[in-house]
């Protein structure tokens, strides 16, 4: 679980202005990337992203201005390095129903974490193909595409578990030289039953 501090908890009516400027694809991916890879400057950041070093300079300044990311260090005559303030936005999905903006924000962010799996897919393939993870990674590596049946009880329960052991492997793996960084999406959406004749293979 990911300590209070390092947590940007959005607020749909004291955040609004900030909802409203994660809702730009661009910054969404310039704010993952930080968190993902580190600090880096607007160049660097531009080059990953295929995009100008301008449009990334003026998408981090409006990150900074809502508090999303903050100069990382200052090195006189050299261009500014940016980091994420924190490691995780969240979000309280009661709140977040108040509002058609808010709600609709909810789903943008969503497909922006799918786009990222299948970034984190596609860049995890390159590396055990071209030999920059170990072997030893192969086989605890992929994904899960599980349906249990579960209560609401149930589902708040599993996902509280996960995060205290999440917690608890995280740190004692901290100076382990052999951890490496591990992209792990976590999905729990209930879907209610499909009606007679009106399931996805129906005509």
């Amino acid at each position: 679980m990911v300590s209070e501090e390092h947590r940007r908890v959005l607020d749909p009516e004291q955040d609004a202005a900030a909802l409203k400027a994660l809702t730009h694809p661009l910054r969404i991916r310039l704010l993952g990337m930080l968190r993902q890879d580190g600090p880096a400057t607007a160049s660097e950041l531009a080059a990953k992203a295929a995009e100008s070093s301008a449009s990334t300079s003026y998408h981090l300044r409006v990150l900074a201005k809502y508090a999303f990311v903050t100069e990382a260090e200052h090195r006189d005559g050299r261009e500014r390095r940016w980091r994420a303030v924190h490691a995780v936005t969240s979000w309280n999905n009661k709140a977040m129903e108040a509002s058609p903006d808010s709600r609709a924000w909810v789903g943008l962010s969503r497909r922006a974490q799918i786009e990222h799996l299948a970034a984190s897919v596609a860049r995890h393939e390159a590396d055990m193909a071209e030999g920059r993870l170990g072997p030893e990674w192969l086989e605890p590596s992929g994904i899960s595409d599980l349906v249990p049946r579960l209560t609401a009880e149930s589902l708040a329960e599993l996902l509280e578990t996960f995060d205290r052991k999440l917690t608890e492997l995280t740190a004692r793996d901290a100076r382990d030289p052999r951890a490496a960084q591990v992209v792990l999406l976590t999905a729990a959406l209930p879907v209610a039953p499909c009606a007679a004749g009106a399931g996805p293979d129906a005509s």
